[in-house]
């Protein structure tokens, strides 16, 4: 694990820190890349978390989400404690089976599934994949197929 003490910036509505870049080329060593996005994990002064690398507009980036760190988007400017490492468990979300039946069941908005760019459909995926209850799985399920046919909105966004 790498520690460092970095301030809270913000890009748009996103607070983040930038990462040294010594602590970079380790973990890129680790991950075996540098492109892309580098799962990590590690502590914001002292809580765990899990989270991504990525870079944007020249620069990688780590993030900082409310999960994180409470109230993050009202703390720019503050200097954090962090501690990261490259985080090499398999962060795969399995598609909950109402789903995947209802794409089965609905090969127009399969093909819609399957043409979207890995992220969003990993969006949709963790998204029900988080629900809770039978009730809110089957009405969102619904609402997703809804949305790849272009019949409504889901997760905030338009028909793809």
């Amino acid at each position: 694990m790498r520690s460092f003490k970095a301030a809270i910036d913000i890009i748009g509505i996103n607070p983040f820190v930038f990462v040294p870049d010594s602590i970079l080329e380790s973990i890129f060593k680790e991950a075996g890349k540098d492109k892309g996005h580098i799962p990590i994990r590690g502590t914001i002064n002292g809580q765990t978390f899990k989270q991504t690398l990525v870079r944007y507009d020249g620069h990688w980036r780590l993030y900082i989400n409310t999960t994180m760190l409470k109230h993050s988007p009202k703390r720019i400017g503050e200097t954090i404690a962090v501690v990261i490492e490259f985080d090499p468990s398999d962060r795969t979300i399995e598609a909950h089976p109402k789903l995947i039946k209802a794409l089965e069941d609905s090969p127009d908005a399969k093909k819609v599934f399957d043409s979207l760019p890995a992220s969003k459909q990993k969006e949709i995926i963790r998204y029900i994949s988080a629900l809770k209850t039978e009730a809110s799985i089957d009405r969102n399920v619904t609402r997703a197929i809804h949305f790849l046919l272009g019949q409504g909105r889901f997760i905030g966004r338009d028909h793809p």
